[in-house]
């Protein structure tokens, strides 16, 4: 199929070298020209395991642009894959897809054939039915369902597995409109050896809302756990392993430590929180996942203050400040408080991050970047926020550690506390 992919942040490139893998023809669009000249020499500016490989492969099914026009105009189905960034007040902003809903109605107007447009971007329950489709047909001058077709088709991916994420999905879902859209898109997806659920737009964008609301609940469940444990001087992960082999419980996303992070967690929790506001519907689930998640962090200062109580003038080591292991984003890193409450108790801060070094300075330019790891540990105390495997090898002997990631190699520290266990 011809598919035009609007957006090459980590979902829009990621879709679209994906696609391009399995055979598909996919034009990128950005409106950044520095982003679609380093795609089309298959060097991407954002860091995701496996993508650069990947993309230097499939260059000849893949291409970039700023052309809108060129794009769709050279396509069957056009994939929305724009940011939805947060307001000041949790609510999700939608001036991308706003954007690109205009941008797309006004070329669909030059365009005869049948065209399927494609919300990929996490929207808050609604956006579809009663934004992007309005937008198309008032910038087109068409009728959806005679001329176009819209759907939604949330995504499900990692950063840092993203691509194996893609190929290899629990499920694909897709929400639509109308007939001729839904076929496209199962056929889209034939391949894929996983069920395919079928409901409407918004049905689909509450799928993946109430998906990561409920790992985000998992996951501030756990931290509370860990911290009465903590007391009690019981492993947490011994607890999280036996709830696990509950069938209705699972293993996964049961690892306690400073709380989640990362472009989406966050993001979608308070959306969804907001918007609720806006219906007059209460939340106190969802207010506690919060609170906990941003409570969490601080407990590793807690914990380093036991060893050393007055923290002005200390060296403390940061091991990992991206968000998780294998990407460079930092958005909503769990290191971003931790650092900010030591600058404001007058620590110096060495940090050392195998990728996210250069984002971590645009916000924090006061603190010291370390060449190598083991310069992290010439330290007062160490703290480990992400558990990049490039820390493994490292001599934890003669360091104050306080893990946050129970992070088998550093129980061999000098001195060895974890925030859970």
């Amino acid at each position: 199929m011809k598919l035009s992919i609007i957006g090459t942040g980590y979902v829009g490139l990621v879709t679209g070298v994906c696609f391009a893998k399995q055979g598909h023809q996919v034009i990128c669009v950005d409106i950044e020209q520095q982003k679609v000249d380093a795609i089309n020499q298959g060097t991407p500016l954002i860091y995701e395991k496996g993508l650069e490989k990947l993309l230097k492969k499939v260059q000849s099914n893949l291409k970039a642009t700023t052309d809108y026009i060129e794009a769709i105009n050279n396509s069957d189905i056009t994939f929305i894959c724009v940011g939805t960034p947060s307001n000041d007040d949790g609510s999700i902003d939608l001036t991308f897809i706003k954007k690109a809903s205009e941008t797309i109605g006004k070329t669909l107007k030059q365009k005869h054939n049948w065209h399927t447009v494609v919300v990929k971007s996490t929207v808050i329950p609604g956006t579809t039915r009663d934004m992007v489709l309005p937008l198309l047909e008032k910038h087109s001058d068409k009728t959806a369902g005679k001329d176009f077709g819209v759907a939604m088709n949330p995504e499900f991916l990692r950063e840092g597995i993203a691509i194996k994420d893609f190929m290899e999905p629990d499920r694909v879902v897709i929400g639509t409109t109308d007939e001729k859209s839904k076929q496209l898109l199962k056929s889209l997806y034939q391949s894929f050896n996983c069920p395919i659920v079928e409901t409407t737009p918004t049905g689909a964008e509450m799928i993946k809302y109430a998906s990561n609301a409920f790992l985000a609940t998992k996951i501030s469940f756990i931290n509370e756990l860990g911290n009465l444990c903590k007391h009690l001087n019981i492993d947490t992960y011994d607890v999280a392993d036996g709830m696990g082999l509950d069938k209705r419980i699972n293993r996964a996303f049961l690892d306690s430590g400073l709380g989640y992070g990362g472009s989406c967690f966050p993001k979608d929790v308070h959306a969804l929180i907001a918007q609720a506001r806006k219906w007059n519907e209460p939340t106190p689930v969802l207010n506690a996942i919060v609170e906990r998640n941003d409570l969490q962090p601080l407990k590793i200062i807690h914990l380093l203050k036991q060893h050393i109580p007055n923290l002005k003038g200390k060296t403390i080591g940061i091991l990992g400040l991206a968000f998780k292991p294998h990407t460079d984003d930092i958005r909503e890193s769990r290191a971003i408080p931790i650092v900010k409450q030591l600058l404001k108790e007058q620590a110096t801060i060495k940090a050392f991050d195998p990728q996210a070094m250069n984002n971590f300075n645009q916000e924090f330019p006061n603190i010291t970047y370390c060449s190598t790891p083991e310069e992290v540990l010439q330290s007062d105390a160490v703290l480990l926020t992400t558990a990049w495997p490039e820390f493994s090898s490292l001599d934890y002997s003669k360091s104050i550690v306080i893990d946050g990631r129970r992070f088998p190699p550093a129980t061999k520290a000098k001195v060895y506390e974890g925030v859970c266990w």
